[in-house]
């Protein structure tokens, strides 16, 4: 794949400003999440965007240090630092536990308060209030009770996700 290379990215720039156009230039750039492409066939491929009317610039990434090609693939790059107290495994399963307990609680509410909010939506049709008389009132309060259970629903995704990363 054709990265976008510094002198692409201000050719590209300085055709943008009216500069003279060179053949790098006069390529398309297509944007494919995160990474810059100039390759159409590629960028069609996996389904890249084309970048029309911005500037492009392209930073470089840091360069891994000569120590970092010794460390094995499975360690973690921040490792603990050596003076830290390492944790007892019956105290690392007894937080587990207790962070476990905390995840189990949060979820029972999260999915209680899920029915509540449920029960009172009634299917997209709740009970009009003395107050909404105006029905542009009513419509908000149904959006905003919507989007209350769309948040909850989004809450207790995470909190099923966060309880099976400690299984």
């Amino acid at each position: 794949m054709h990265h976008v290379s510094f002198s692409t990215a201000l050719l590209c720039a300085a055709a943008l400003l009216g500069g003279t156009l060179s053949a790098a230039a006069q390529d398309r750039i297509y944007r494919c999440g995160n990474e810059y492409t100039n390759n159409a066939s590629q960028a069609q491929a996996r389904g890249c965007k084309l970048v029309e009317g911005a500037n492009v610039t392209v930073v470089p990434g840091t360069r891994p240090s000569p120590g970092d090609a010794l460390r094995a693939p499975s360690t973690p790059a921040a490792a603990s630092p050596l003076g830290a107290p390492r944790v007892d495994t019956n105290d690392q399963r007894a937080r587990d536990a207790d962070a476990r307990a905390i995840l189990e609680a949060e979820l029972r509410r999260a999915e209680a308060r899920q029915a509540e909010l449920l029960k009172e939506y009634n299917n997209g049709e709740p009970e009009r209030q003395g107050g909404e008389r105006n029905y542009q009132k009513y419509l908000d309060r149904v959006a905003a009770m919507k989007a209350s259970i769309a948040r909850n629903e989004s809450d207790i995704a995470g909190i099923r996700r966060e309880l099976e990363r400690l299984k």
